[in-house]
């Protein structure tokens, strides 16, 4: 959309610096130097300028000089919003915590309803290990943005944090019935089920969890381990339930992973163990047989 519009008219600049937040978000490096260097040739001096070379140099990791141009565009408009907030994120960057504070409260007494604001600020005190504080902001990030999945869980881990297991778990349920925009809260929510020993509820999301991944085409590293350490939890409950064949399948696809190749390999002489008891020994194996020899046959009175 942001592209026709330009096309049409070449030389506007108006709500660029959203367009700049999309590419930044999506990193698209490429995208972003081009509107850098179309924005600064058609004035260098506009506050949507300032933001989207500011989005450019925090894409680079290189967050002084974002700060710098998001300095300057408050300079030439010190209520805009944006700018406010975006220099809260590079601050954060930063571990600047106190500079990233001030920032984000600037942009919410200029705009109450600017959500990103208020949910920096609750990641700025749970960097701060302030658990009551950053439940109180990611409460109000929550309230202006209901149906946005990301607000709903970390709400959910401020709640869990302070030991709110039933809120928290709430949160990460709501988070799933909303689509589950980053493919966390399966994952919380089950393992939130296991710590409080509700065996059942976590094994049926560790076993969504797992469907969800195997539908993705590529997973990360950090995903990866997830995923199978979900399949070792699966192996092991299906094992204790005495689901041989369940258990087999969960075990057999943690040999596909180093981290969990030596877990699942125990697992298989487990169940292979399990499998041996239930059998029945050869001798009585020939009783059964001759037993049904002589059922079957017959002699005419």
């Amino acid at each position: 959309m942001f592209q026709k519009i330009l096309e049409l008219d070449p030389y506007r600049l108006e709500n660029l610096d959203t367009y700049s937040n999309l590419l930044y978000v999506l990193e698209k490096k490429k995208e972003l130097a081009d509107l850098a260097h179309k924005v600064v040739n058609v004035d260098k001096y506009r506050v949507e300028t300032c933001c989207v070379i500011g989005n450019y140099y925090s894409l680079r990791s290189d967050h002084v000089k974002a700060v710098l141009y998001f300095r300057r565009a408050l300079k030439l408009n010190p209520h805009f919003v944006s700018a406010w907030t975006l220099m809260g994120h590079e601050y954060m960057e930063m571990k600047n915590t106190n500079a990233a504070i001030q920032s984000y409260r600037h942009a919410i007494d200029i705009n109450p309803r600017d959500y990103r604001a208020w949910y920096g600020l609750g990641q700025t005190y749970e960097i701060l290990k302030m658990p009551n504080y950053c439940l109180y902001y990611y409460k109000q990030a929550q309230m202006l943005k209901p149906n946005d999945s990301r607000m709903v869980i970390a709400l959910g881990e401020a709640y869990e944090k302070l030991d709110k297991t039933e809120n928290a778990l709430k949160c990460y349920y709501k988070a799933c019935v909303l689509g589950d925009v980053e493919g966390t809260a399966l994952l919380k929510l089950a393992k939130l089920y296991d710590k409080c020993n509700e065996i059942e509820n976590a094994a049926a999301a560790y076993t969504d969890f797992c469907l969800r991944e195997e539908d993705k085409d590529s997973k990360g590293f950090e995903d990866q381990t997830e995923f199978y350490g979900a399949l070792q939890y699966l192996a092991n409950y299906h094992l204790k339930k005495g689901e041989l064949e369940d258990a087999y399948t969960y075990a057999y696809k943690c040999m596909e992973c180093e981290e969990t190749k030596e877990q699942g390999k125990a697992l298989l002489k487990t169940i292979a163990a399990k499998r041996a008891e239930q059998e029945p020994p050869p001798a009585a194996r020939l009783e059964e047989s001759s037993a049904s020899n002589m059922d079957m046959t017959f002699s005419p009175s």
